[in-house]
Protein backbone atom coordinates (compact mmCIF):
# COMPACT_ATOMS: atom_id res chain seq x y z
CA UNK A 1 0.00 0.00 0.00
CA UNK A 2 1.40 3.22 -1.30
CA UNK A 3 1.75 6.24 1.65
CA UNK A 4 -1.11 8.09 -0.33
CA UNK A 5 -3.57 5.23 -0.54
CA UNK A 6 -2.69 4.68 3.04
CA UNK A 7 -3.70 8.46 4.18
CA UNK A 8 -7.06 8.31 1.93
CA UNK A 9 -7.80 5.17 3.54
CA UNK A 10 -7.79 6.82 6.81
CA UNK A 11 -9.46 9.86 5.57
CA UNK A 12 -12.70 8.41 4.52
CA UNK A 13 -12.25 4.32 6.78
CA UNK A 14 -14.77 3.17 8.95
CA UNK A 15 -17.67 5.62 8.13
CA UNK A 16 -15.26 8.26 8.35
CA UNK A 17 -15.71 11.56 6.45
CA UNK A 18 -14.57 15.09 5.46
CA UNK A 19 -15.05 17.83 6.75
CA UNK A 20 -15.03 21.05 4.60
CA UNK A 21 -14.21 24.16 6.10
CA UNK A 22 -12.28 25.69 3.37
CA UNK A 23 -15.22 28.79 3.15
CA UNK A 24 -13.06 31.96 1.92
CA UNK A 25 -13.20 34.99 3.55
CA UNK A 26 -15.86 36.33 1.45
CA UNK A 27 -17.66 33.32 1.87
CA UNK A 28 -17.61 32.96 6.40
CA UNK A 29 -18.41 36.51 5.95
CA UNK A 30 -22.17 35.39 4.48
CA UNK A 31 -22.48 32.76 6.68
CA UNK A 32 -21.61 34.61 9.88
CA UNK A 33 -23.46 37.64 8.98
CA UNK A 34 -26.49 35.20 8.22
CA UNK A 35 -26.70 34.61 12.11
CA UNK A 36 -25.67 37.46 13.00
CA UNK A 37 -22.40 37.37 13.70
CA UNK A 38 -19.40 39.53 13.23
CA UNK A 39 -16.71 38.20 10.70
CA UNK A 40 -13.74 38.88 12.68
CA UNK A 41 -10.54 36.77 12.47
CA UNK A 42 -11.20 35.91 16.05
CA UNK A 43 -14.38 34.77 15.40
CA UNK A 44 -14.10 32.89 12.36
CA UNK A 45 -11.31 30.95 14.37
CA UNK A 46 -13.67 30.68 17.39
CA UNK A 47 -16.48 28.68 15.53
CA UNK A 48 -13.75 26.60 13.40
CA UNK A 49 -11.66 25.71 16.68
CA UNK A 50 -15.24 24.74 18.12
CA UNK A 51 -15.88 21.98 15.71
CA UNK A 52 -12.00 21.34 15.55
CA UNK A 53 -11.67 20.28 19.23
CA UNK A 54 -15.20 18.27 19.45
CA UNK A 55 -14.99 14.49 20.14
CA UNK A 56 -16.29 13.63 16.52
CA UNK A 57 -13.09 14.67 15.25
CA UNK A 58 -11.93 11.72 16.45
CA UNK A 59 -14.93 9.58 15.84
CA UNK A 60 -16.57 10.55 12.27
CA UNK A 61 -13.99 13.02 10.72
CA UNK A 62 -11.15 11.81 9.14
CA UNK A 63 -10.06 14.82 7.27
CA UNK A 64 -10.57 18.42 7.40
CA UNK A 65 -10.16 20.29 4.69
CA UNK A 66 -9.23 24.35 5.73
CA UNK A 67 -8.88 27.86 3.80
CA UNK A 68 -5.32 28.99 3.42
CA UNK A 69 -5.70 32.17 6.59
CA UNK A 70 -7.11 29.16 9.35
CA UNK A 71 -4.34 26.54 8.27
CA UNK A 72 -1.78 29.70 9.44
CA UNK A 73 -3.89 30.45 12.56
CA UNK A 74 -3.33 29.07 16.45
CA UNK A 75 -5.66 28.00 18.80
CA UNK A 76 -6.82 29.70 21.74
CA UNK A 77 -4.59 26.78 23.76
CA UNK A 78 -1.32 27.88 21.68
CA UNK A 79 -1.27 24.97 19.48
CA UNK A 80 -1.18 25.48 15.35
CA UNK A 81 -4.77 24.64 13.84
CA UNK A 82 -3.09 21.81 12.08
CA UNK A 83 -1.24 20.02 15.23
CA UNK A 84 -4.85 20.90 16.82
CA UNK A 85 -6.82 18.45 14.29
CA UNK A 86 -3.90 15.31 14.10
CA UNK A 87 -4.09 15.56 18.06
CA UNK A 88 -7.91 14.78 17.75
CA UNK A 89 -6.97 12.13 15.20
CA UNK A 90 -7.75 13.85 11.96
CA UNK A 91 -5.92 14.90 9.20
CA UNK A 92 -5.63 18.53 7.43
CA UNK A 93 -6.49 19.69 3.94
CA UNK A 94 -5.97 22.64 2.02
CA UNK A 95 -8.21 24.33 -0.53
CA UNK A 96 -5.78 25.14 -3.33
CA UNK A 97 -7.32 26.76 -6.43
CA UNK A 98 -8.22 30.54 -6.28
CA UNK A 99 -11.53 30.05 -7.34
CA UNK A 100 -13.98 29.76 -10.60
CA UNK A 101 -13.09 32.88 -13.29
CA UNK A 102 -14.70 33.43 -16.45
CA UNK A 103 -13.80 31.23 -19.49
CA UNK A 104 -12.92 32.78 -22.21
CA UNK A 105 -14.51 31.64 -25.08
CA UNK A 106 -17.27 30.69 -23.35
CA UNK A 107 -18.24 33.43 -20.58
CA UNK A 108 -21.43 31.91 -19.08
CA UNK A 109 -19.07 29.31 -17.81
CA UNK A 110 -15.95 29.00 -15.06
CA UNK A 111 -12.32 27.56 -15.34
CA UNK A 112 -10.77 27.09 -11.98
CA UNK A 113 -7.66 29.06 -11.69
CA UNK A 114 -4.64 28.64 -9.49
CA UNK A 115 -1.94 26.52 -11.52
CA UNK A 116 0.80 29.48 -11.52
CA UNK A 117 2.80 29.00 -8.92
CA UNK A 118 1.19 26.11 -7.26
CA UNK A 119 3.74 23.58 -6.67
CA UNK A 120 5.61 26.31 -4.56
CA UNK A 121 2.53 26.83 -2.62
CA UNK A 122 2.53 22.86 -1.99
CA UNK A 123 5.61 22.22 -0.53
CA UNK A 124 4.74 25.25 1.89
CA UNK A 125 1.53 23.64 3.33
CA UNK A 126 2.39 20.19 3.26
CA UNK A 127 5.66 21.65 5.66
CA UNK A 128 3.12 23.63 7.53
CA UNK A 129 1.28 20.15 8.20
CA UNK A 130 -1.51 19.54 5.18
CA UNK A 131 -1.95 15.61 4.08
CA UNK A 132 -4.20 16.23 1.67
CA UNK A 133 -5.47 19.15 -0.74
CA UNK A 134 -8.31 20.26 -2.60
CA UNK A 135 -9.35 21.84 -6.19
CA UNK A 136 -12.54 22.28 -7.15
CA UNK A 137 -14.05 22.49 -11.36
CA UNK A 138 -17.62 24.04 -11.24
CA UNK A 139 -19.72 23.01 -14.41
CA UNK A 140 -23.44 24.76 -15.09
CA UNK A 141 -25.90 22.76 -16.46
CA UNK A 142 -28.32 24.67 -19.40
CA UNK A 143 -29.80 21.85 -21.44
CA UNK A 144 -31.13 24.68 -24.37
CA UNK A 145 -26.94 25.90 -24.80
CA UNK A 146 -25.43 22.19 -24.33
CA UNK A 147 -23.54 23.66 -20.58
CA UNK A 148 -21.84 22.06 -19.83
CA UNK A 149 -20.02 22.88 -23.24
CA UNK A 150 -17.13 20.28 -24.05
CA UNK A 151 -14.63 23.26 -23.70
CA UNK A 152 -15.65 24.10 -20.37
CA UNK A 153 -15.65 19.93 -19.48
CA UNK A 154 -11.98 19.49 -21.36
CA UNK A 155 -10.58 22.98 -19.77
CA UNK A 156 -11.53 22.02 -16.54
CA UNK A 157 -10.20 18.26 -16.42
CA UNK A 158 -6.95 19.21 -17.83
CA UNK A 159 -6.73 21.75 -14.75
CA UNK A 160 -8.02 19.06 -12.56
CA UNK A 161 -5.37 16.77 -13.89
CA UNK A 162 -2.06 19.42 -13.95
CA UNK A 163 -3.34 20.29 -9.87
CA UNK A 164 -3.64 16.37 -9.20
CA UNK A 165 0.03 15.88 -10.44
CA UNK A 166 1.64 18.36 -8.40
CA UNK A 167 -0.17 17.59 -5.66
CA UNK A 168 1.27 13.87 -5.36
CA UNK A 169 4.24 15.01 -6.59
CA UNK A 170 4.08 17.16 -3.53
CA UNK A 171 3.29 13.53 -1.34
CA UNK A 172 -0.41 14.86 -0.79
CA UNK A 173 -3.44 13.62 -1.90
CA UNK A 174 -5.59 15.35 -4.14
CA UNK A 175 -9.29 15.56 -3.73
CA UNK A 176 -10.49 16.25 -7.06
CA UNK A 177 -14.04 18.25 -7.01
CA UNK A 178 -15.55 18.24 -10.39
CA UNK A 179 -18.69 19.99 -9.54
CA UNK A 180 -21.96 19.97 -11.34
CA UNK A 181 -24.25 22.40 -9.79
CA UNK A 182 -27.54 21.92 -8.98
CA UNK A 183 -28.91 25.20 -10.25
CA UNK A 184 -31.20 25.24 -12.69
CA UNK A 185 -34.41 23.47 -14.40
CA UNK A 186 -32.69 20.79 -15.81
CA UNK A 187 -34.30 17.22 -14.76
CA UNK A 188 -32.13 14.02 -13.25
CA UNK A 189 -31.17 12.62 -16.55
CA UNK A 190 -29.41 15.71 -17.77
CA UNK A 191 -27.27 15.97 -14.47
CA UNK A 192 -26.92 12.33 -14.84
CA UNK A 193 -25.60 12.73 -18.41
CA UNK A 194 -23.47 15.54 -17.88
CA UNK A 195 -22.13 14.02 -14.57
CA UNK A 196 -21.25 11.16 -16.58
CA UNK A 197 -19.40 13.17 -19.33
CA UNK A 198 -17.48 15.33 -16.96
CA UNK A 199 -16.11 12.57 -15.09
CA UNK A 200 -15.55 10.69 -17.30
CA UNK A 201 -12.64 13.28 -19.00
CA UNK A 202 -11.22 13.85 -15.41
CA UNK A 203 -9.91 10.38 -15.44
CA UNK A 204 -9.34 10.44 -19.31
CA UNK A 205 -6.63 13.56 -18.05
CA UNK A 206 -5.97 12.03 -14.68
CA UNK A 207 -4.04 9.37 -16.51
CA UNK A 208 -2.55 11.03 -19.29
CA UNK A 209 -1.00 13.05 -16.61
CA UNK A 210 -0.19 9.67 -14.57
CA UNK A 211 -1.52 10.08 -11.88
CA UNK A 212 -1.79 7.57 -9.15
CA UNK A 213 -5.37 6.79 -8.74
CA UNK A 214 -5.13 4.95 -5.78
CA UNK A 215 -3.77 7.97 -4.09
CA UNK A 216 -6.54 9.90 -4.81
CA UNK A 217 -10.13 10.96 -3.47
CA UNK A 218 -12.89 11.63 -5.94
CA UNK A 219 -15.80 14.90 -4.71
CA UNK A 220 -18.56 14.83 -6.74
CA UNK A 221 -22.30 15.58 -6.93
CA UNK A 222 -25.24 13.29 -6.53
CA UNK A 223 -27.49 12.79 -9.26
CA UNK A 224 -29.80 15.31 -8.39
CA UNK A 225 -32.68 17.40 -10.92
CA UNK A 226 -32.25 21.43 -10.65
CA UNK A 227 -33.50 22.94 -7.99
CA UNK A 228 -35.95 24.87 -10.41
CA UNK A 229 -37.19 21.53 -11.98
CA UNK A 230 -40.64 20.26 -12.23
CA UNK A 231 -38.88 17.06 -12.18
CA UNK A 232 -38.80 15.92 -8.57
CA UNK A 233 -37.48 12.10 -8.32
CA UNK A 234 -37.49 9.93 -4.60
CA UNK A 235 -34.67 9.75 -2.60
CA UNK A 236 -34.07 5.89 -3.86
CA UNK A 237 -33.75 7.27 -6.98
CA UNK A 238 -30.97 9.76 -6.16
CA UNK A 239 -29.36 7.13 -4.76
CA UNK A 240 -29.38 4.39 -7.94
CA UNK A 241 -28.97 6.80 -10.52
CA UNK A 242 -25.75 8.08 -8.39
CA UNK A 243 -24.16 4.66 -8.38
CA UNK A 244 -25.10 3.74 -11.61
CA UNK A 245 -23.52 6.95 -13.26
CA UNK A 246 -20.26 6.66 -10.58
CA UNK A 247 -20.13 2.80 -11.46
CA UNK A 248 -19.58 3.09 -14.49
CA UNK A 249 -17.66 6.70 -14.84
CA UNK A 250 -15.01 5.93 -12.13
CA UNK A 251 -11.79 3.39 -12.64
CA UNK A 252 -12.20 0.70 -9.70
CA UNK A 253 -8.38 1.58 -8.59
CA UNK A 254 -9.89 5.15 -6.39
CA UNK A 255 -10.37 3.87 -2.95
CA UNK A 256 -13.09 6.39 -2.00
CA UNK A 257 -15.71 9.33 -2.92
CA UNK A 258 -16.73 11.29 -0.88
CA UNK A 259 -19.96 13.42 -1.74
CA UNK A 260 -20.43 17.02 -1.82
CA UNK A 261 -23.41 18.21 -0.24
CA UNK A 262 -24.17 21.05 -3.12
CA UNK A 263 -27.37 23.13 -1.86
CA UNK A 264 -29.11 19.51 -0.15
CA UNK A 265 -30.05 20.31 3.48
CA UNK A 266 -28.61 18.54 5.97
CA UNK A 267 -31.19 15.87 6.01
CA UNK A 268 -31.41 15.58 2.76
CA UNK A 269 -27.82 15.03 2.37
CA UNK A 270 -27.50 12.66 5.26
CA UNK A 271 -30.87 10.48 3.65
CA UNK A 272 -29.31 10.19 0.42
CA UNK A 273 -25.93 9.47 1.17
CA UNK A 274 -27.25 6.80 3.75
CA UNK A 275 -29.57 5.07 0.75
CA UNK A 276 -26.63 5.24 -1.55
CA UNK A 277 -24.56 2.90 1.01
CA UNK A 278 -27.61 0.70 1.53
CA UNK A 279 -27.37 -0.14 -1.96
CA UNK A 280 -23.78 0.36 -2.50
CA UNK A 281 -22.78 -2.64 -4.94
CA UNK A 282 -19.21 -1.50 -5.63
CA UNK A 283 -15.75 -1.68 -4.14
CA UNK A 284 -15.73 2.52 -3.43
CA UNK A 285 -15.76 3.85 -0.33
CA UNK A 286 -18.94 5.84 -0.52
CA UNK A 287 -18.76 8.72 2.34
CA UNK A 288 -18.87 12.28 2.87
CA UNK A 289 -17.56 15.91 2.58
CA UNK A 290 -19.78 18.25 3.68
CA UNK A 291 -19.75 21.89 4.28
CA UNK A 292 -22.99 23.86 5.06
CA UNK A 293 -24.55 20.25 5.82
CA UNK A 294 -22.62 19.49 8.48
CA UNK A 295 -22.29 22.90 10.30
CA UNK A 296 -25.31 24.70 9.44
CA UNK A 297 -27.02 23.76 13.02
CA UNK A 298 -23.92 24.44 14.95
CA UNK A 299 -23.49 28.03 13.29
CA UNK A 300 -27.44 28.77 14.50
CA UNK A 301 -26.86 27.52 17.92
CA UNK A 302 -23.48 28.82 18.38
CA UNK A 303 -24.52 32.25 17.11
CA UNK A 304 -26.99 32.92 20.11
CA UNK A 305 -24.02 32.65 22.25
CA UNK A 306 -20.77 32.34 21.07
CA UNK A 307 -19.20 31.17 24.54
CA UNK A 308 -21.18 28.33 24.79
CA UNK A 309 -18.88 25.60 23.31
CA UNK A 310 -19.74 22.40 25.04
CA UNK A 311 -23.54 23.08 23.59
CA UNK A 312 -22.18 24.01 20.11
CA UNK A 313 -19.82 20.82 19.80
CA UNK A 314 -22.95 18.69 20.70
CA UNK A 315 -24.80 20.04 17.78
CA UNK A 316 -22.04 19.38 15.49
CA UNK A 317 -21.24 15.63 17.10
CA UNK A 318 -24.63 14.91 16.24
CA UNK A 319 -25.15 15.68 12.93
CA UNK A 320 -21.32 14.35 12.25
CA UNK A 321 -22.53 11.00 14.04
CA UNK A 322 -25.68 11.01 11.49
CA UNK A 323 -23.69 11.51 8.13
CA UNK A 324 -21.03 8.80 9.62
CA UNK A 325 -23.75 6.26 10.48
CA UNK A 326 -25.27 6.89 6.80
CA UNK A 327 -21.53 6.19 4.97
CA UNK A 328 -22.27 3.41 6.54
CA UNK A 329 -25.81 2.48 5.63
CA UNK A 330 -26.66 2.26 9.45
CA UNK A 331 -28.65 5.92 9.41
CA UNK A 332 -32.44 6.33 9.84
CA UNK A 333 -35.11 8.66 10.73
CA UNK A 334 -35.87 7.45 13.88
CA UNK A 335 -32.13 8.31 15.16
CA UNK A 336 -32.15 11.41 14.38
CA UNK A 337 -33.88 13.36 17.37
Amino acid sequence: MSELNKIALEILGNGKGILASDESTGTMTKRLESVKVNSTPENRLLFRETLFSSSSMTDCIGGVILYDETIRQTSSKKIKIPELITSMGSHSGIKVDTGAKILAGSTNEKITEGLDGLRERLKEYHKIGAKFTKWRGVYNIDVKKNYPSKLSIETNAHALARYSALVQESNMVPIVEPEVLMDGNHAAKDCYQKTSEVIKKCFEELILHKVDLKGIILKPNMILPGNKSKDKISNEDVARLTLKCLKESVPTEVPGIAFLSGGQSELEATENLNLINKNNNTNFIMSYSYGRALQQSALKFWSKNIKDINGTQKVFNHRAKMNTLAAQGKWSKEIEN
